[in-house]
């Protein structure tokens, strides 16, 4: 197995690397350093994150700092690579793709004691750019920074943004657009494609060699099961389910649930065309690229397994020497899958509607539920969080759930059984549950027409203040404060955002 466990020492550039993804085979990556930008410029850096990782954020923000966080200059400790990894993307196998526009600058232990990358999106040309330039746009490096941390405060597993920093050059895609290089922070970049991409080669000891090092980096405990490697398959299988019901509770679309966007640690990648529902329908697409709805809400859930079952082909091999006995124990691994996320599901759906106890009838009445959110057009987050006030009402004329239905009685009939549900239950006073409800339903999220505000607040009139204040509201997505009031609105008619785009 993988000894991870040398010691880091902080080098002069503050930032304590050890590299253990450089210390394997060399076919794994490519070693190369990002490319140079002509007048990088601080956006932002997370000193909330930084603290985390041990890292003085004072000197990030230095202009030696930012000469980092563009690409400008290596750092002491750092072995920038690109990785290599295959995938199916929207279903079609890709023999080849790998980090086109990013750069892993290298690894840290924080002060909790977890690993983590520290790589650079939109540092420019690889090996596996595919004919790109390698590049990132504002609007795209600003999404996700808002985006993946507001998931991280809606407590959901996800990569989160270090920094953004401004490059002076333009990057051209229908019109020039200003470009920009994100930081990005990960338990990991090992994907699903990244096994792929050793399967397809035959790399027996390359996939040995990955799985190993998967399990010492992240599911540890696997290293004594009976066999290691599906011991993994089982682990990454329970992160996957537990990940996309978290989704499903926030209204979450991720866009594009490749092979190669779908990390084994279990936590949430790439953030290009994703979106969070308004109006809840299961069917909901928001991604340009997304044509068949392949991706859409509902079908998060069976993608995921899909997905799963191409890490499960890549781990046969060597899950047991007997091809019968793998193929069996992978494939009642894989039938595991579906019972688990409804668990999941129900353990996050009952959250959000105030039930401590499981009942039978409990999936059944949040399907009644989303039957009539659907027919009636109800605003996904504004449903579940009002729900509160229905067991704790808050001072003046407040709107209710049934306000956001179309037909108001719809919601006034499943409310009767809701409430002869929550009656079933151990007695509980309202305002204690009620104060569960909102700590399970958050009153602020990343809604579209907020961060596509925000994007063209800085790209188009390089105002910053858009985007900060919409970072600030979302630290405290389950406090109603008054001066985030417009944060909890949906969308007007002339705000809604229909479609969102990859931006490579």
């Amino acid at each position: 197995m993988t000894d991870l466990a040398t010691e880091a020492r902080a080098p002069a550039s503050g930032i304590p690397f050890d590299n253990s993804y450089a210390r394997l085979p060399e076919r794994f990556y490519v070693r190369m350093p990002p490319t140079p930008v002509s007048a990088p410029a601080l956006v932002r850096v997370n000193r909330a994150l930084a603290a985390e990782l041990g890292l003085d954020a004072d000197a990030l923000a230095s202009p030696a700092g930012v000469e980092i966080l563009a690409g400008n200059r290596v750092p002491e400790g750092a072995e920038p690579l690109a990785q290599a990894y295959a995938g199916h993307q929207f279903g079609g196998w890709v023999p080849q793709l790998g980090d086109g526009r990013a750069i892993l600058l290298g690894e840290v232990v924080g002060r909790d004691g977890v690993r983590r990358d520290i790589q650079l999106k939109g540092s420019g040309r690889t090996p596996f750019s595919r004919g790109g330039d390698g590049r990132a746009a504002l609007g795209p490096v600003l999404r996700e920074y808002i985006v993946s941390e507001g998931m991280h405060r809606l407590g959901i597993p996800t990569t989160r943004a270090l920094a953004a920093v401004t490059t002076g050059e333009k990057v051209y895609r229908e019109t020039a657009l200003p470009g920009a290089v994100l930081t990005r922070v990960a338990r990991s970049h090992i994907r699903v494609g990244t096994f792929q991409f050793l399967f397809a080669r035959k790399d027996l000891d390359g996939i040995r060699a990955l799985a190993d090092h998967a399990i010492a980096r992240h599911y540890p405990a696997a290293a004594t099961a009976g066999r290691p490697y599906l011991a993994l398959l089982e682990a990454v299988i329970a992160a996957q389910a537990a990940l996309v019901a978290r989704w499903l509770g926030v209204g979450f679309i991720h866009g594009v649930m490749n092979t190669d966007n779908c990390s084994i640690a279990g936590e949430t990648i790439d953030y290009g065309p994703c979106a969070f529902m308004d109006r809840y329908h299961p069917q909901t697409v928001f991604s340009s690229i997304d044509h068949g709805g392949r991706y859409a809400f509902a079908s998060q859930p069976g993608i995921a397994q899909w997905n799963l079952v191409q890490l499960a082909q890549c781990l046969l091999p060597v899950i047991d020497d007997d091809a019968d006995k793998a193929l069996e124990a992978a494939q009642a691994a894989i039938d595991g899958y579906a019972a688990r996320f409804d668990t999941e599901l129900l353990a996050v759906f009952r959250a959000k509607l105030g039930l401590f106890e499981a009942r039978d009838g409990d999936l059944a009445l949040l399907q009644d539920l989303f039957d009539r959110m659907a027919a009636n057009q109800a605003d996904f987050t504004l449903t579940f969080r009002r729900l509160a006030d229905l067991l704790d009402p808050p001072e003046g004329d407040a709107p209710a759930p049934r306000d956001l239905f179309v037909d108001p009685t719809s919601f006034d009939a499943w409310e009767r059984v809701w409430r002869a549900r929550l009656a079933d239950e151990a007695a509980t006073p309202d305002a204690g549950r009620a104060a569960a409800l909102r700590a399970a339903n958050p009153a602020v999220i990343p809604r579209n027409h907020l961060v596509e505000e925000a994007i063209r607040a800085a790209e188009d009139a390089g105002d910053p203040a858009p985007f900060e204040a919409l970072l600030e509201a979302l630290a405290t997505p389950f406090e109603e404060r008054p001066e985030h009031a417009r944060y909890r609105l949906p969308p007007r008619p002339d705000q809604v955002v229909r479609q969102t785009f990859c931006g490579t």
